[in-house]
């Protein structure tokens, strides 16, 4: 069975924006979702503060 996780991301207000939220669903295999549990518990860091790290470090062109 897979496992769902649903994250909302936000961008920093600036003085012309409001906050802005998207939210995401994300399908893991129950395998995925073991690998980042066990890396979250591992490193204290939510789950949602690890994808959006690692959204971040994309390379964007």
């Amino acid at each position: 069975m897979d496992r769902t996780a649903a994250l909302g991301f936000s961008s920093f207000p600036t003085s012309s924006k409001k906050q802005v939220v998207k939210q995401i669903t994300v399908d893991l295999t129950p395998d995925e979702a073991q690998t980042l549990e066990k890396y979250c518990g591992q490193t204290g860091q939510a789950i949602s503060n690890v994808i959006e790290e690692l959204i971040r470090g994309l390379p964007v062109s």
